[in-house]
């Protein structure tokens, strides 16, 4: 195992320059940090590259080989290097430079009915992550990104979605493509609305095959999708606030899908 002691090291400046969108963009590749997320990522199919590993914050190196089995592509770096490419705090101490690797809409093999989130023009890498985590936990069969304005690969998605990315396929498509590829399965499109025409979201039915659909909090939902959808519904509020986050929303508008088709909780 090749050890790494300077931050002038060619692998670690990489690694560094990796942390820009641009980057991630040009080499297609992308980081997670600590094993669970590093793991996720593996048992989702994504190809590690490479492993930095900081053997003082409680990693043991025979569990870091017995389970990526990648020996010639780990390397041992000092304490300050990790300080240097680590981007959270807590960590484990591992960190990993994955291949990223894209999911089209013709992968996904949708169950007899569906339960599907679409967004478009979602801005914060903390709204997605999250949604993502509740995606995996109402076992959400896709997440469609529409009219990309977020790195789904950014470190903070990552973060925030405890390694849930790697669970659930994420789409990233046009709005022209997610409706097509939504009429052609026949799944009811419930737009998540602000309007005196929209009704309380616990008056549908969504046992049948759903897709709700959410827009930026900046913005809301484009015209595009206001015509397109098939009911426009709408999450009460009985404060002075007008609107909640939207992982909030989809969490709330998720597990609803999710009672109604007789969801039993285990314990």
């Amino acid at each position: 195992m090749e050890r790494i002691t300077s931050l002038q090291n060619p692998k670690i400046k990489n690694v560094i320059k990796l942390q820009k969108a641009s980057e991630r963009r040009e080499q297609k590749l992308f980081l997670v940090e600590g094993l669970k997320e590093i793991n996720l990522a593996v048992e989702g199919g994504f190809k590690l590259n490479s492993l930095f590993w900081n053997p003082d914050l409680g990693v043991k190196q025979s569990k870091i080989e017995k389970i990526l089995n990648l020996k010639n592509s780990v390397f041992k770096i000092s304490a300050d290097i990790f300080d240097k490419i680590a981007y959270r705090e807590g960590s484990d101490g591992v960190v990993g430079v994955f291949e990223q690797k894209m999911f089209h809409l013709d992968d996904l093999v949708l169950p007899e009915n569906p339960l599907v989130i679409i967004l478009e023009t979602i801005e914060k890498p903390g709204n997605l992550g999250a949604i993502m985590r509740t995606a995996e936990a109402a076992s959400v069969n896709a997440v469609l990104v529409c009219d990309q304005k977020i790195d789904i690969f950014n470190p903070n998605v990552i973060r925030s979605s405890i390694g849930c990315l790697f669970t659930k396929k994420v789409i990233v498509c046009s709005n022209d493509e997610a409706l097509k590829w939504i009429i052609k399965n026949k799944i009811t499109i419930y737009a998540a609305l602000l309007s005196s025409g929209s009704k309380p979201f616990y008056n549908f039915d969504y046992t049948k095959p759903t897709a709700f659909i959410m827009g930026s909090e900046a913005e809301g939902l484009s015209d595009f999708w206001i015509k397109n959808s098939d009911e426009k519904i709408i999450i009460p509020m009985m404060g002075k606030s007008d609107s909640l986050n939207v992982s909030v929303s989809a969490a709330i508008l998720a597990y609803e899908a999710v009672r109604q088709r007789s969801f039993t909780l285990k314990i």
